[in-house]
Order: C-alpha cells, then structure tokens, then sequence
C-alpha cells in the first residue's frame, strides 16, 4: 500500500505537443516528491477553471524516469524549459515568467528526490556490507 505524495505545488503549464504542428495545450500541472502529474484540459475553459474541466486522467512524469530540467530560454515573459526523459525523450513546457518558476521548482524536486534515491542506495549496501563483513564476534561482547 502506498500513500499519496506530497504536493508542492499546483497550477497551470502549457506543454507542446509532439504532432506535426507542435501546438501548446494548457495542463494542470500537480508536482509531487515522485513526480510531476499532468492532467488534460477537457473543455476550452480559461485559466482558472473549476476542477471539473480538468481530466481525473493524468499522465505521470516519475522523477525516477527523469534526467534532467534544461533548455530554460526567457521570451516575451514567458519561461521556457525542457524536461529531459531518460530515454532521452524532451517534453517541452512554458509557464509565466512571474513568482517562481515551473523549472525551478521541478529541478529542485528532481535533485531532491535523487539525493534520496542516493542516499537509500548508500545506507543499503552499507548494511549488506556490514551483514556479510560480520563475524559473530562482537555478539558475544
């Protein structure tokens, strides 16, 4: 049983979509500790929509299957930026250029989320090491 992540954050993104034309489509956007969930617009409601007009489907970008936040560019207030897959896929975003950015946030929840998986990986093979190094002889102190 897993719980629910914590959201960090809420709100609107404009992703780019990978059709031939390439056009931009609002999202709500709901960053977690694992990920960023991207949920579809299903009427041409504004940006402040209700919740209804949001798809209960998201599509889930897992911080475990992402390398990096890159390609930020500043044009006419508006930031953009890449998320990079690790299979090398690129998603484009755009977000408004005012409060805190999109890309900075999702990086620092990506770096964050690393950090953990490392230091998880670290303390389990120091307890492997520890398990298969031990001789028995400091139980009996």
């Amino acid at each position: 049983m897993s719980f629910p992540a914590k959201v960090m954050r809420d709100g609107l993104l404009e992703k780019r979509s990978s059709g031939l034309l390439q056009l931009w489509k609002k999202k709500r956007c709901v960053l977690t500790e694992e990920g960023l969930r991207l949920h579809d617009c299903k009427g041409g409601g504004g940006g402040d929509a209700p919740s209804s007009a949001w798809s209960s489907k998201a599509k889930e970008l897992r911080f475990e299957r992402i390398d990096t936040v890159d390609c930020v560019e500043y044009k006419r207030g508006l930031v953009y930026f890449t998320v990079v897959m690790a299979t090398g896929k690129e998603i484009d975003f755009r977000c408004p250029q005012d409060g805190t950015a999109w890309n900075a946030e999702i990086a620092l929840a990506l770096v964050r989320y690393k950090n953990l998986q490392a230091v998880q990986t670290g303390r389990n093979r120091h307890l492997s090491a520890a398990h298969l190094g031990s001789t028995g002889e400091d139980e009996e102190l």
